[in-house]
């Protein structure tokens, strides 16, 4: 039994003191540690601290979706021919899958919806107040229609491009 007591005793204590060894070299290594060391992506920064006395605000889109939509106003009034023309394209890039190319709800993708996607050309919808369009495309119209919410794909501005190139157009005529 002590034949085997003491290369034991032995091993644990060579064992213990090669682990006493590298918590030594953990102790006094140089560099930081995965555990210790700050976590930052690559691609990110560190935010800056914000300056004493300074005061949170809050504004922009939050302001477009709580505003009434028959107040707001677009800010790219008066529109030129290039907003027009830059609508135009966005439409085809944004809405065009589901409200097709001759504006009348019938595109490829918006044939499978029920109801049909709007009519821009429609009395109805040329009638809507520019902030209430505004509000529908940003925000998505659920209780009477599909409109998806687009805030976060298209821009503050180019919506409001798209929104003046559907204003643009009228009953037998394909806009700009």
């Amino acid at each position: 039994m002590k034949k085997f007591l003491l290369p034991a005793m032995g091993l644990a204590v060579l064992l213990s003191s090669g682990l006493w060894g590298l918590s030594f070299y953990d102790r006094n290594f140089r560099f930081g540690r995965m555990w210790e060391t700050p976590a930052i992506r690559p691609h990110e920064s560190v935010l800056p601290l914000m300056e004493e006395g300074g005061v949170p605000f809050s504004g922009g889109e939050e302001l477009y979706r709580e505003a009434d939509g028959l107040t707001l106003k677009s800010p790219i009034a008066p529109v030129k021919q290039a907003d027009l023309l830059e609508g135009k394209r966005l439409y085809g890039v944004f809405c065009g899958q589901c409200h097709g190319v001759n504006y009348d709800g019938k595109g490829t993708v918006g044939q499978s919806f029920t109801p049909l996607p709007a009519n821009l050309k429609s009395p109805e919808v040329q009638a809507l107040a520019e902030g209430v369009m505004f509000q529908r495309i940003s925000y998505g119209n659920p209780p009477s229609g599909r409109q998806p919410p687009l805030a976060t794909s298209i821009a503050m501005t180019d919506r409001w491009k798209i929104i003046a190139f559907v204003q643009s157009l009228e009953t037998g005529k394909s806009g700009p």
